[in-house]
């Protein structure tokens, strides 16, 4: 056994909060290394590759792109840099233990003004337990608001304090090497970086980003091997190709591997098949290209294994060594997806309505979606989905929406755990970022909903941080009343904070809902006399029908309606004629505000066209029932 290392390569993974410049950082490094052709037109965010992604501004797929650098720092050879970048949102989070599993070391991104935030703590835990090396980059120095001092002090004490808690569980971590991190101040933006400190609000010292570049040469290890043992490939990630096929995305620890070479493909459930690398592909910046070999160290994609998933391990074909399994955190809030069952089901021609589409879909999304599970329950068309947070799930069912998917969807739930005969409910730990005159209303809305403070500071410019620990349950709903209470101004994280006793009773929604009562087209004249005691999510002339949600009342019960009333007509000219102008413009919800909006006894109708909010009951007998049944169990 001798070990080797790969000098001319390096595997790294930019992580950080959402939108403290990840992609941006990614974009410049690209450009400053002569990635792209001179005659290529390149946008912003080229690591943003779906249209969700560029909608919501949001990474939500881990990537990969290698970066060839031939600077100040390379010696003279040219280095391979492979970067991964994550996803910045704790919803995510699969994605971010997923892209740890093929570097060497990490670039810890923090906004110079927020500071360390959930998401931080999270992808920091994860870096320190696989033991991988730091670097803490400091951007957006240019920010006006920037404090780059304080944002190093608090990630100083943020490593510590994650040290200290997993120091129980890995004993042999180096602590000094943990506090010993090297820092790097940048702006992303100006594709500027330096490691000394610039004044807050200014930008780095130097023209470019060989700082950073030097940093990653520097303290990220260039990947190891032993040179006499044979071929191991670990499954990381999964694409597809309209000529090759489905992808996999490997890193190759140990051995070599060729197109054309049988290997040895270990399943999860430890069955072997040989298999034959019909294609090879390496990776240029944004670009894949044949290649015929790839060694010790290097990510590449693979085609001619139809059925392979993330995980698993290619090995040699004589000598079959395979390596563990992809470990990733359990889901916390599940939502029951099916077909959709409405009234107006099917009315565009081309829609993909039945089960066996749904599940087939459900079935492909968890090839590659390692931080999700489909749960039976027992009918032949729904199936509980059970993923990280909200925002993943509404993601899945908004990529389902845009493929012509028609869905039922339920509101989301969280999923216990019975500890000691007692049950237990994910806990969120929630930052917000909010002016300080609203501090009473977001402590009296948390309150309401079971939070429990643990910190604030306040950091002399009239914004003010909370933290709480809150259930997850809490949380559904919360985005949209607490941007409506700070006026829009407030900014809310939260990440996973484990599980604890049940926390009890939580109302989330204190008005009612409107509901039609029969079938038919929604009038003006039935909305203008009813607009003074409710909101309305429908427009006038929109098709409705009996048990659809079509606002929401001013007051905390249901109210069913006749929103298709018409105007008796007579020969007599009317006064009132041109009242049509005094109608109020409806609320248009997204798909994340409807299934906040959602209570237990109702679902959302998900189709291509239209999103709507219905009762799962839809007869309005069979409601009354049900709720007078319920009323007496209670009394």
């Amino acid at each position: 056994m001798a070990i080797a290392t790969r000098s001319d390569l390096r595997n790294v993974a930019i992580v950080a909060h959402v939108d403290h410049g990840k992609t941006t950082l990614v974009d410049a490094m690209l450009r400053q290394t002569n990635s792209f052709d001179a005659h290529a037109a390149v946008d912003d965010r080229v690591m943003d590759s779906g249209d969700l992604e560029r909608e919501k501004g949001i990474t939500i797929l881990a990537k990969n792109t290698a970066i060839t650098y031939r600077g100040e720092h390379s010696g003279g050879d040219p280095i391979t840099i492979n970067v991964i970048d994550t996803p910045g949102h704790a919803d995510f989070g699969g994605e971010v233990e997923r892209g740890l599993s093929m570097v060497d070391g990490v670039v810890l991104l923090v906004d110079s003004s927020e500071g360390p935030l959930p998401q931080t703590r999270f992808v920091l835990r994860k870096a320190l337990e696989a033991k991988l090396p730091v670097i803490l980059v400091v951007n957006k120095t240019d920010r006006p608001d920037a404090r780059i001092d304080a944002v190093v002090g608090e990630a100083t004490d943020l490593l510590l304090g994650l040290a200290s808690d997993i120091a129980e569980d890995h004993p042999d971590l180096d602590l000094d090497a943990v506090l010993d991190v090297p820092v790097v101040y940048a702006s992303g933006k100006a594709g500027r970086a330096s490691t000394e400190r610039p004044a807050d609000g200014s930008l780095p010292a130097s023209d470019d980003l060989e700082p950073l570049f030097g940093a990653i040469l520097e303290h990220i290890p260039a990947p190891t091997y032993d040179d006499e043992h044979p071929l191991q490939a670990w499954v990381t990630n999964l694409d597809s190709s309209p000529f090759l096929g489905r992808l996999a995305l490997l890193r190759v620890f140990n051995g070599t591997i060729r197109k054309g070479q049988t290997v040895a493909w270990v399943r999860h459930n430890g069955d072997v098949a040989n298999v034959r690398i019909t294609e090879l592909l390496k990776t240029q910046a944004l670009d894949r290209y044949p290649a015929e070999s790839a060694g010790p160290g290097e990510i590449v994609a693979v085609a001619g294994i139809d059925d392979i998933t993330i995980g698993e391990t290619l090995a040699d074909a004589d000598d079959v060594r395979p390596l563990p399994s992809i470990t990733v955190d359990d889901p916390a809030i599940s939502m029951t997806i099916g077909t959709n069952t409405s009234p107006l089901m099917g009315k565009v021609k081309g829609h993909k309505l039945t089960a066996r589409m749904v599940k087939d879909r459900l079935d492909r999304e968890l090839i590659g979606n390692v931080s999700l599970r489909i749960v039976d329950v027992g009918r032949p068309d729904a199936w509980e989905v059970q993923g990280r947070g909200e925002l993943a799930l509404a993601i899945l069912v908004e990529q389902m929406r845009r493929e012509g998917f028609e869905l039922t969807v339920g509101k989301p739930q969280v999923v216990t755990k019975t500890v000691d005969g007692r049950v237990h409910e994910p806990f969120e730990h929630l930052t917000i970022d909010a002016p300080e005159e609203h501090l009473g209303a977001i402590t009296q809305l948390l309150a309401a909903r079971k939070g429990r403070m643990e910190g604030m500071a306040n950091h002399g410019t009239g914004w003010v941080r909370m933290e709480f620990i809150v259930p997850s349950r809490g949380l559904i709903g919360f985005r949209s009343e607490f941007m409506t209470i700070t006026r829009g101004t407030g900014i809310a994280n939260a990440i996973s904070h484990g599980y604890g006793p049940w926390a009890g009773t939580i109302t989330t929604r204190n008005n009612g809902s409107i509901v039609a009562d029969r079938a038919g087209v929604a009038t003006p004249f039935a909305m203008m006399a009813l607009q003074e005691r409710m909101t309305f999510f429908v427009n006038p002339t929109e098709e409705v029908y009996e048990g659809m949600v079509v606002g929401e009342n001013s007051r905390g019960e249901d109210m069913d309606v006749n929103i298709t009333k018409e105007k008796k007509l007579t020969n007599m000219r009317s006064s009132t004629a041109d009242e049509l102008e005094k109608l109020t413009p409806p609320r248009q919800l997204s798909l994340e505000e409807c299934l906040e909006f959602a209570r237990e006894d109702e679902c959302v109708e998900v189709t291509p066209e239209k999103i709507r909010i219905r009762k799962v009951e839809l007869d309005a007998t069979a409601r009354a029932r049900a709720t007078s049944r319920a009323k007496r169990q209670e009394a």
